[in-house]
């Protein structure tokens, strides 16, 4: 078995969208050690992080974090050991468009 350490993903999505930041591949699970989260806009904005196994249909129990605060011109890195499995899906949301996410980790093949 192979471990690849890397950029997981990364995304600036639009405001209030539900969006895809990392799908496992086939044969893989994954490990996440942190995900940053960043906002670059001079007002404090609030982001969600949620788990979907298998890439199921979003609901309140898939969530790691929700509506949590990242002060304005800041950072937030959030280091959890989240371990996936294949076709897990790692979803994010933002509730402006000034907010990035970037994924850490390694996948296992």
């Amino acid at each position: 078995m192979a471990t690849v350490y890397k950029v997981l993903g990364q995304s600036n999505p639009s405001a209030t969208t539900a969006t895809t930041l990392y799908t496992v591949p086939a044969s893989t699970s994954t490990v996440v050690s942190t995900i940053t989260v960043c906002n670059q806009a001079a007002s404090a904005a609030t982001f969600r992080v949620a788990v979907r196994p298998a890439g199921a249909t979003l609901t309140a129990s898939h969530y790691v974090s929700y509506d949590a605060t990242v002060a304005a011109n800041d950072t937030t890195a959030l280091t959890l050991g989240i371990t996936l499995a294949t076709t897990d899906v790692i979803t994010v949301y933002a509730s402006t468009a000034t907010v990035s996410f970037n994924a850490f980790g390694s996948e296992i093949a």
